[in-house]
């Protein structure tokens, strides 16, 4: 869509790492500290299911790639509505500091 994107990202670990353990590191993520941020997904999506989600980044489990070192993650995220809520959130955080 118009609105929605996806990162591509691949990197090199610093060593040997499977699908299961990046995907359980980005799981414990979205749980904890990037609660509301990051969404963890398990299902098969598509650029649609993204419109309008205030999340910054949507973590597409199903997408993970891993050989070796060698490792590729995707994250869905709508350009303008993730950006949005993190305004709304620098906002209300600013409002709190007073």
């Amino acid at each position: 869509t118009i609105n929605v994107s996806i990162v591509d990202l691949s990197f090199i670990a610093a060593r040997d790492t499977t699908v299961d353990e990046v995907n359980a590191i980005m799981k414990e993520a979205s749980e904890g500290a990037l609660k509301g941020i990051l969404t963890f997904q398990t299902e098969p999506l598509v650029s649609v299911d993204f419109n309008h989600n205030p999340a910054s980044s949507n973590f597409d489990s199903t997408l993970t790639k891993v050989s070796g070192r060698l490792v590729k993650v995707s994250s869905w995220y709508d350009n303008e509505w993730g950006f949005s809520n993190r305004m709304l959130d620098t906002t209300v955080a600013l409002m709190a500091a007073k």
